[in-house]
């Protein structure tokens, strides 16, 4: 890990060092990514099953799971998988249970109600990574507030072969249909359709570059009617840590986003010069120790730990980066909170590692990545449904701001949005 002495360097430096490796824009990706898009408007189904042959070197006879199937996936998985996976679930459901509304219902004026409602997306698709790890914990992320929500349809789509706890969970939250592809031809397969998989309205999930710039390209795509979660980037973590943390556990935290893929970024933000030595030693002694230690090594080649003069200066660096994940190691960690204006989720002192958020806490695993965490929020039960506004107004409520409309609308020159109020002002009771 390259460290930096913050001070020290230009407003330039500082961008610098607080930059990620770029995340869409090569002509290479979006040209292919087109191209597969394509092929599954054209083709449907058979591009799903040549490029799965292809890309996954799998023969799928059928893209969606049976009941049989999924009976028998289920079957097979191990007892106490089940049972972290119900544990883990029962928490999850039990935070975003919480978080239902109700609904708004104001008088702006005697006679003019309004109110806001929400209702839940109809159809939404849930896209489920493949590779080198199952991610299992991502199923209960999407599904169960997508099942607390009460939307309709639940599609969830993966690439063969299908891990068996990934059908497990899925059948555990109310998936409705489980089907075999990935990349972004899956996310093709949910925005436009094809014979055996109905278009969804909105698709959440995370996903590699490929599956990122399908979700970018097809949610500007006339042919489909979707909107997506929010925009990602690979994994990453910053760390603010005093004198008083843990070495190990902040090497701990730092490797458990390094070890995610070559592109995860980890970052180490300190005021302690000795801190920052401790964990450099810490994190090449944990390293050894890890089967992915090869992906966590590239990941180390672009992060930092950055010195700083004080917390507050801390903070400020955070907020500039913008974090997936922001852990807090320090004296008094929720002093800070008030501070940080810009991460995906927070984690405070030294017994809470991100990794509880990935898995069991309750509090949802998909954030944004790539410093959009200053605008954009963490996924919860809200971005499964639609909020609207119904206003009802009575003759005296028309009367209470008729007047205001009517002029509002001739100062825009719009006479017919006035003529609509005065043609009911002057009509008889």
């Amino acid at each position: 890990m390259e460290r930096i002495i913050w001070s020290a360097l230009t407003v330039n430096e500082q961008n610098s060092a607080l930059a990620r490796s770029p995340l869409t824009g090569n002509a290479t990706l979006t040209e292919g990514v087109s191209r597969i898009i394509e092929r599954v408007a054209n083709d449907g189904d058979m591009a799903l099953r040549q490029m799965a042959r292809e890309f996954d070197k799998a023969e799928l006879e059928n893209l969606q799971l049976t009941e049989n199937d999924i009976s028998t996936a289920c079957q097979r998985v191990r007892p106490e998988l089940k049972q972290a996976i119900d544990d883990a679930a029962a928490n999850i459901q039990a935070f975003h249970q919480a978080q239902r509304t109700e609904v708004i219902s104001v008088e702006t004026r005697p006679g003019v109600h309004c109110e806001l409602r929400s209702e839940p997306i109809d159809s939404v698709g849930l896209y489920i990574p493949g590779g080198s790890a199952p991610l299992i914990s991502t199923v209960l992320m999407l599904a169960i507030p997508a099942q607390i929500s009460g939307c309709r349809r639940k599609a969830l789509i993966t690439p063969p072969p299908v891990d068996d706890a990934i059908v497990y969970a899925a059948n555990a939250c109310g998936v409705d249909e489980i089907y075999l592809s990935g990349g972004a031809q899956a996310i093709a397969a949910l925005a436009l359709g094809t014979q055996s998989i109905a278009s969804v309205d909105k698709i959440f999930g995370p996903g590699n570059a490929w599956v990122t710039e399908a979700k970018r390209q097809l949610s500007q795509d006339s042919r489909a009617r979707i909107t997506i979660d929010m925009p990602a980037g690979p994994s990453e973590v910053l760390v603010i840590a005093d004198s008083s943390a843990n070495p190990e556990f902040v090497a701990a935290d730092l490797l458990s986003q390094a070890e995610h893929g070559p592109d995860s970024q980890v970052i180490l933000v300190t005021d302690s010069p000795s801190l920052a030595s401790m964990v450099e030693e810490a994190v090449s002694s944990q390293l050894d120790q890890l089967p992915r230690a090869d992906i966590a090594r590239q990941a180390l080649e672009c992060s930092r730990i950055i010195e700083v003069d004080n917390l507050l200066m801390a903070a400020e660096v955070s907020n500039r980066y913008g974090p997936e994940h922001l852990i807090v190691q320090t004296q008094s960690p929720r002093d800070l909170l008030p501070q940080l204006r810009a991460a995906g989720s927070i984690f405070l002192g030294p017994w809470t590692p991100e990794s509880v958020g990935d898995y069991a806490s309750g509090t949802n695993h998909v954030l944004p990545t790539y410093g959009y965490a200053a605008s954009v929020s963490s996924l919860s039960l809200a971005d499964f449904s639609r909020r609207f506004t119904v206003q009802e107004l009575s003759r005296k409520g028309l009367d209470q701001i008729g007047q205001t409309v009517m002029t509002l609308a001739a100062a825009e020159q719009l006479d017919a949005h006035r003529n609509a109020v005065k043609v009911r002002m002057e009509a008889n009771q």
